[in-house]
């Protein structure tokens, strides 16, 4: 099959796809409480309202307007039918319109620009530090298999995996960032950075993001490392390196010549989806704790508030980004593995 039209068939099926889950999130979405609407009418029956400094401010129970209501309904869309609005919906995020912000009163997708730079640096960070570490650690586990090097190192990357992130977080800043007061607590640089020279920003950012890189690349460990370990063990006991052996090949070269490239395989299809959650998957907690403002907490607090644009336009940003990093990692079996046709 060509290879330009493998591509146009999964791209043609991400359209479905996308559709049915903004259809599935959308309709859920109807059924769940506590919108735009609903909090406004909330706070009309409590007395609450608008302050002369800004804010909320109690003026006594007075009821729903019902003009008023009228016209916070047609501010935020609800005066239309729900297909209407979904329509609306679909037509925007084609044109990569994703709405704009109920309470925050800005574009989502300037939101998400605003908050990537967070998110970008714990993934980038993670991916790097998980693979750079883990993938040599494997290959060492897998040569000296059965030795006292691979019990101690399989004990303790399995102990870090035991640890949730966000556990190993808590720990991490009550003990470096509390007592020791080794690391600062919060934040991704600290209030004076703009007047610090370029290597003490450099210093500065890399003290603020040591914590929480820590707490997310620990899990991290146990996965990559039995997977290479595994990968070249049963690449290692196959017959085509017993018949490099025999031709008086080095053990580096029988390694790093023969079995490094098939053992990588799994690795290495791996690594398009690997980076990709590296950015967007189990940085939420990590995020709230160490007050972080990233993609992960934009996400939480829009649910939170429900911010339904910025709920839905997040989602379809994430989807599209996941869809598009499965057809790469496809694309890696037949990059790294000739032998694999896309027929």
């Amino acid at each position: 099959m060509n290879l330009w039209w493998y591509v146009a068939k999964r791209l043609l099926l991400m359209i479905p796809t996308l559709f049915g889950v903004l259809l599935l999130t959308f309709v859920v979405i109807q059924f769940v409480p506590g919108g735009p609407v609903e909090q406004y009418m909330a706070e009309a029956k409590a007395g609450l309202g608008t302050g002369a400094e800004g804010g909320l401010a109690y003026r006594g129970s007075q009821g729903v307007d019902p003009k008023r209501l009228e016209e916070i309904q047609a501010l935020y869309g609800f005066d239309k039918p729900a297909h209407e609005r979904f329509w609306q919906m679909l037509v925007q995020f084609a044109q990569f319109d994703l709405g704009t912000s109920f309470f925050q009163n800005k574009a989502v997708g300037d939101l998400i620009l605003e908050k990537l730079p967070v998110s970008i640096s714990l993934g980038l960070w993670t991916f790097l530090i998980s693979y750079l570490v883990a993938v040599p650690l494997g290959v060492a586990k897998a040569v000296r298999a059965g030795s006292r090097f691979d019990f101690v190192t399989t004990l303790l990357v399995l102990l870090g995996y035991a640890i949730p992130g966000f556990v190993l977080g808590v720990a991490l800043l009550v003990i470096f960032g509390g007592q020791l007061q080794w690391f600062p607590l919060r934040g991704l640089t600290s209030s004076n950075w703009e007047e610090l020279s370029w290597a003490a920003r450099i210093v500065d950012y890399l003290w603020h993001i040591a914590l929480p890189v820590t707490a997310m690349v620990m899990g991290s460990f146990a996965v990559t490392s039995m997977l290479t370990k595994n990968a070249f063990l049963e690449e290692i006991r196959k017959q085509y390196v017993l018949t490099a052996r025999a031709k008086g090949l080095s053990e580096r070269q029988v390694l790093y010549k023969h079995v490094f490239r098939n053992a990588l395989i799994p690795i290495v299809t791996g690594f398009p989806a690997a980076f990709v959650g590296a950015f967007f998957a189990g940085s939420l907690l990590i995020e709230t704790l160490f007050s972080l403002d990233g993609l992960g907490l934009l996400g939480f607090e829009s649910v939170i508030r429900r911010d339904y644009p910025v709920v839905l336009g997040t989602l379809y940003f994430f989807t599209l980004i996941g869809l598009v990093t499965k057809l790469i990692s496809d694309l890696c079996y037949v990059w790294v593995d000739p032998r694999v046709k896309f027929d």
